[in-house]
């Protein structure tokens, strides 16, 4: 396996080059039939047209890069990374309410129709989804970096399995951490990946837990984690009886960029959702934010290796799964 083209500057911390030695000597876990040249030979254009596709849909449509994370996650964290979330239909991933708000499907497919055109039934979805993810990051200004292809897709997808293997916005830090230990996530993934939210937006409901309305109809705020001026520009974006399409930046400050803007926001108690609030409050995880509040190049070297560990979860290689003709349709 070839070792991952990360390099530590000076201020990283050094339990994070530990960790990379690590990676870069092991094989992972649940993915070592991937390869970061897996398609050299039978489709070397693949990331290629991933990146060109996410560029240009970027170029076009900003809020791109930040649905693509999120479509990300909602698919590795269920039944792993192996593009469920991409099929349409009734009793699907993709129909359960949780996923009913994703985006960046068009994108996804446009590279696979590019793809099926240059090297037909060559190229996973699951790759085509793990890539502009990668992609959409440095599209928003953050890191580049390599991540092995070589991903399947799978056959199975329904919406019974959704619930239970994503996180609500109103967990605690201990169910936080007991979903993503269940996906093979240390806590220090869990404080990098959360960073994620340095880009995207939020639906008005996601955080409507941390008001409550009196009798009369008046709004306040009742979560003490939350700075009380932030919290007055939250409800006049969201006042009452507004449309449940509403959304709000997860970032107020750099909304496009990937950067380490999120962590300072959440130093200055500006956390859009309770689950971010938490990663202050909470001194098992405190560290790592007021870190990456004040170190971006040490952010985005974390970002790499837990993005790699993401995008690796139970992965189907080999004989497994199908590479689908269409992303949105199981073969046959």
């Amino acid at each position: 396996m070839e070792k991952i083209p990360l390099v530590f500057p000076p201020t990283a911390i050094l339990y994070r080059l530990v960790t990379f030695v690590m990676v870069v000597l092991a094989p992972f876990p649940s993915s070592a039939d991937l390869s970061f040249n897996f398609y050299a030979a039978s489709c070397p254009s693949a990331e290629f047209v991933v990146r060109n596709t996410v560029r240009s849909a970027t170029s076009v449509d900003p809020t791109i890069p930040g649905k693509l994370l999120r479509l990300v996650f909602h698919d590795c964290f269920v039944n792993g990374c192996d593009a469920s979330v991409l099929i349409q239909g009734n009793g699907t991933e993709r129909s359960d309410p949780a996923n009913t708000s994703l985006g960046g499907f068009s994108v996804i497919d446009s590279a696979k129709r590019v793809l099926e055109i240059f090297c037909p039934g060559t190229v996973s979805c699951a790759d085509i989804l793990a890539l502009a993810a990668r992609d959409a990051v440095e599209a928003a200004g953050g890191p580049a970096f390599q991540i092995p292809t070589g991903r399947r897709d799978g056959r199975v997808s329904t919406a019974a399995s959704v619930r239970s293997n994503i996180v609500d916005t109103s967990f605690t830090m201990n169910e936080i951490i007991k979903v993503f230990s269940s996906k093979g996530l240390s806590l220090d993934d869990l404080v990098v990946l959360s960073g994620a939210h340095t880009i995207g937006s939020a639906h008005c409901s996601s955080f409507s837990d941390r008001f409550r309305v009196d009798s009369k109809g008046k709004r306040s705020l009742i979560d003490a984690s939350l700075d009380g001026s932030y919290a007055d520009v939250l409800m006049q974006k969201c006042p009452l009886g507004a449309s449940s399409s509403v959304t709000v930046d997860n970032d107020p400050a750099t909304s496009f960029i990937f950067d380490n803007q999120y962590y300072r926001n959440l130093m200055e108690h500006k956390g859009l959702l309770q689950s971010d609030s938490v990663l202050l409050t909470d001194k098992r995880t405190r560290i790592m934010v007021e870190t990456f509040a004040i170190d971006q190049d040490s952010f985005f070297q974390s970002w790499g290796l837990s993005f790699l560990k993401l995008t690796s979860i139970e992965v189907k290689t080999g004989v497994e799964g199908e590479i689908r003709q269409t992303c949105s349709l199981s073969n046959g």
